[in-house]
């Protein structure tokens, strides 16, 4: 009985999109394929979608995520059923929408992964031994230790993206001030503050490393060394050998050794997710956050919210008289 007015239910609505609204066949398959997903979740719990509840729209959208379906499909699929309940609710087949309030599937983003406190503590302290003695060899191998463990503490100090860091150039540093201009998505700029370990690794590769790096160009000829062409400055932060540009890949790789050698592999994005999770989980607002981050909306930054709740929740139970347990 269930099934047939369930079918009922959904030829009547497709039929609708085709002749109503004109719809394409394409979209009307779309719609078909992604009711039938709710039809068969509702049949086995023996309710039609004129019965449907508010928490049988949430729980189906759960069970997409963990069979893992991404955001966007599941936000496609959510939007067919905003459609249907919307066309019963006109046409009085039931008393209340149960897709009403029910927020987008944008805002259900999983928690990006993060390293733990720990664990970024033994990646940083890692990153220099590891360097030295397997990525390079030779007499630039200390001062390609500094490097990467400068680029470690900036990646991790100022939650910086990749592409950041590869592009920031000496001009942006701010080391006397504790700070740092950083150029990030659509040109757009902010400054980052940067802490004492990443203000001390970034002296210590400007001191004497970086010089190291730019010298290995000089051309190694029988002839006098006066008449070689001069070297070209890089006006960028953070150099390879020769003076070039450092490549995405390259950061990539190094930040997956380090990490790797302390226990877990992580990436460059890791990196800066952790940053903005410790700063959410020691008490920073999601709008400081956001501004560190760079994020133009703070809905992006808002994937941070439960753990802003978590300590909201807990600072709470700790201090408010009524939360305390008898």
């Amino acid at each position: 009985m269930v099934a047939e007015v369930n079918a009922r239910v959904l030829a009547d609505f497709l039929d609708y999109l085709r002749i109503e609204k004109g719809l394409a066949g394409l979209t009307i398959s779309a719609y078909r394929t992604d009711l039938n997903q709710f039809r068969e979740f509702l049949e086995k719990r023996k309710r039609a979608f004129l019965a449907a509840r508010r928490s049988d729209v949430r729980e189906f959208l759960q069970q997409l995520f963990s069979h893992g379906v991404d955001g966007r499909s599941v936000g496609r699929k959510l939007s067919a059923l905003r459609h249907l309940y919307r066309c019963l609710l006109l046409d009085q087949r039931i008393e209340s929408d149960p897709t009403l309030n029910i927020e987008s599937p944008r805002q259900w983003k999983v928690l990006p992964k993060a390293l733990a406190k720990d664990e970024i503590e033994a990646t940083l302290n890692a990153s220099s031994a590891l360097v030295a003695t397997s990525l390079a060899h030779g007499k630039h191998a200390p001062a390609l230790a500094v490097r990467d463990r400068a680029m470690l503490e900036l990646l991790y100090a100022g939650a910086l993206r990749v592409s950041e860091v590869v592009a920031a150039k000496l001009e942006d540093l701010k080391l006397e001030s504790g700070y740092m201009l950083v150029r990030g998505k659509g040109d757009k700029e902010r400054i980052v503050p940067l802490g004492k370990p990443a203000q001390d690794a970034l002296s210590q590769y400007l001191a004497g490393a970086r010089a190291a790096l730019a010298e290995s160009r000089a051309p190694k000829t029988g002839r006098d060394q006066t008449s070689a062409a001069p070297i070209t400055v890089s006006p960028l932060l953070f150099i390879a050998r020769g003076g070039r540009k450092l490549t995405r890949q390259r950061v990539w790789q190094m930040v997956g050794r380090a990490s790797a050698a302390a226990g877990r592999h992580a990436s460059p994005h890791m990196l800066r997710h952790s940053a903005a999770t410790h700063m959410v989980e020691n008490g920073a607002d999601l709008r400081t956050v956001q501004t560190i981050l760079g994020h133009s909306d703070i809905s992006t930054t808002q994937v941070y919210t439960h753990l802003a709740l978590d300590r909201l929740r807990s600072v709470y139970r700790k201090h408010h008289p009524r939360a305390k347990a008898k």
